[in-house]
């Protein structure tokens, strides 16, 4: 079964309760939501955006709801810590002259002019802009924007040629890429199928880009972080904790 048809059975059979609370668990507090549902088990969920839902059984006591998020409370922090490596992390910029921009992992610095046309060229350890109005950080910015988005197309599809066919086994279609900016995440996948990443990934080293891809891709068989979706990632990309390790750090 894929991702869209679970997610449109449940929202037949489950309904959103306006039940939510808070549980303290050491130093830190779990906050959660609960969504009753035709089922007899309890499941708990921590989605990207590090929000929990408990999936619970009709009629099911917050007491006994409360117990099972204190047993699984450490796997929830676990669960929410490892989404938030995916938050950009890069710090915000003015836009002036000298300041230093990544690009697919290398830092370059920003030489500013004004000229005949809009445009940016990398060469010799700088980012060369020319504006053809007199330049301030925010036409500088938005050149820049334009120039990064226009290579996140260009290197993200790139990086999806060369990731697909770690996945030629299986029966799925290659997904399309599309880019959004996104405050918590360097990459998703829709319940249709489409890799959604976010264009700061760009700055990241080339195979920082596939990291990311790979793991998207990688929720295509199991939409989870069960450990089942880890053995495919380890069969796919060996040592992607060392890469994901890059990333976190290439990106501060």
């Amino acid at each position: 079964m894929g991702n869209g048809e679970w997610i449109m059975e449940n929202k037949q059979s489950c309904q959103l309760s306006t039940v939510s609370g808070q549980l303290l668990y050491g130093f830190h507090t779990v906050d959660y939501g609960i969504v009753y549902c035709e089922r007899k088990s309890m499941e708990i969920a921590v989605h990207p955006d590090c929000t929990v839902v408990v999936k619970a059984p009709a009629g099911s006591g917050i007491s006994l709801i409360e117990k099972k998020i204190s047993k699984r409370a450490r796997w929830i922090l676990q669960q929410q810590n490892y989404f938030r490596q995916f938050t950009p992390k890069t710090p915000p910029r003015c836009y002036v002259n000298g300041e230093t921009h990544l690009y697919l992992g290398k830092q370059y610095r920003l030489k500013i002019a004004q000229g005949d046309e809009n445009s940016v060229k990398l060469s010799r350890g700088f980012f060369h802009i020319s504006l053809r109005e007199e330049p301030n950080p925010e036409s500088v910015k938005k050149v820049l924007h334009k120039w990064y988005a226009a290579k996140a197309s260009l290197q993200f599809n790139e990086s999806m040629e060369r990731c697909w066919p770690r996945f030629s086994r299986f029966s799925f279609p290659m997904p399309a890429i599309a880019i959004k900016r996104m405050r918590k995440r360097w990459g998703s996948l829709s319940d249709k199928g489409m890799v959604t990443l976010n264009p700061e990934l760009v700055k990241a080293p080339k195979v920082c880009i596939d990291y990311v891809v790979i793991h998207e891709l990688c929720h295509l068989k199991f939409p989870d972080h069960g450990s089942e979706f880890y053995k495919l990632l380890d069969t796919v990309l060996p040592g992607w904790e060392k890469v994901k390790h890059k990333l976190e750090l290439g990106m501060v």
